[in-house]
């Protein structure tokens, strides 16, 4: 009965992370970057530049940069969670908690991970990876965590949502559809890095039909990184942290499989080696989500079932992600960024901590 228990509470979160772990592992072997089969931070900053909103290392001469590219691998993500929530009676479109406030929440998530080099999903990645300089971020990760649990329990809260036309709540993954044709089509107005991290792609099918199966699991298992720690602190619950081992422990197998574990510090691909800005830089991400109510990757699956709020919040890392490569706030391999790093962090921790104090209802009167 025990066993069957389990089977029926963590069966699905656990298969869903293996699945993706593996899928990581065969998307960076069909070309993704390094340790980034999945990165929703890095994705959304390759979209971004796409469209011209960032032209990081653009080089006049060729007439790209080298983080431009729409990558697949999110369009696969929103569409296969509005398919599988259209099939089972869950797409409900809703929004309206708080949508400017999770906006700016969402450039600060995305400023954060762009320091560090990765949302917590590719923080896993690296980890099964070797990259050691990712253990210091889920350190920096799990503190943030615990900084907005201090907040949601006393009352923190953004509000309650509404209902929505389901014209609203397609708009988000009619936009994916969009972008889906641009990929596939690839107009000259649309920006693809000819070298570098947004040059390095799998292939256009292969990338797709991953991230949509991968939606789909992820739409039905509630998998969230931020959800993980949050549930197993505050509840003892660890079914959505067993999720987050099987994406490290699948990663790693794989890794090992290819001979492309390297466990260490220095050299790792598309990497840092500064720690304390590894940690400060996902303790931002983490505080951020718990605020915003879950991880990059699950906004994007909530986008995809018709959550508008999510759909603001995506909207939000994709301006994060323009102002930190336009600012010169996002790291490289050989370290962090130009402009002012220290303050713009130091910005992100002020707006959170008066988010955060300025949304506890038991302050209220």
């Amino acid at each position: 009965m025990q066993s069957e228990n389990f089977a029926k509470r963590y069966g699905l979160v656990i298969a869903t992370g293996l699945v993706v772990g593996a899928a990581a592992v065969a998307l960076t072997f069909w070309g993704n970057p390094a340790n980034m089969g999945f990165c929703i931070a890095c994705f959304l900053r390759d979209i971004a530049g796409a469209l011209n909103f960032q032209r990081a290392g653009f080089d006049a001469e060729v007439g790209t940069g080298i983080v431009q590219y729409i990558r697949p691998e999110i369009i696969g993500l929103v569409l296969g969670s509005t398919a599988i929530a259209f099939l089972r009676g869950e797409f409900k479109p809703k929004g309206g908690s708080s949508p400017m406030i999770r906006f700016i929440v969402a450039v600060f998530v995305m400023i954060g991970a762009l320091v560090f080099l990765g949302c917590p999903l590719r923080m896993v990645i690296r980890i099964g990876g070797g990259d050691l300089n990712a253990v210091v971020g889920l350190a920096g990760f799990a503190i943030g965590i615990l900084i907005g649990i201090q907040f949601l329990q006393r009352g923190f809260s953004l509000r309650r949502a509404y209902q929505q036309s389901m014209a609203e709540g397609l708009v988000f993954p009619a936009l994916m559809a969009v972008l889906l044709v641009l990929v596939v089509m690839a107009p000259s107005f649309i920006i693809f890095s000819a070298k570098g991290p947004g040059f390095q792609r799998a292939p256009i099918a292969a990338a797709l039909v991953i991230a949509l199966v991968v939606g789909v699991l992820a739409q039905r298992s509630r998998l969230c990184m931020v959800g993980g720690i949050r549930d197993a602190v505050m509840f003892k619950d660890f079914r959505l942290i067993s999720g987050f081992a099987a994406i490290i422990a699948a990663v790693l197998v794989g890794n090992l499989i290819l001979g492309r574990f390297n466990p260490g510090f220095a050299e790792q691909p598309i990497a840092h080696s500064e720690w304390l800005w590894n940690l400060l830089g996902m303790v931002l991400v983490g505080w951020g989500s718990v605020l915003l109510g879950g991880c990059p990757l699950r906004q994007l699956i909530l986008a995809g079932e018709g959550n508008t709020d999510s759909a603001v919040t995506v909207t939000g890392f994709i301006v994060g992600a323009a102002v930190s490569h336009n600012f010169g706030l996002a790291s490289s391999g050989t370290g962090i960024g130009t402009g002012p790093v220290a303050i713009a962090v130091a910005a992100g921790f002020v707006v959170l901590g008066v988010i955060s104090v300025m949304n506890m209802q038991k302050l209220e009167g």
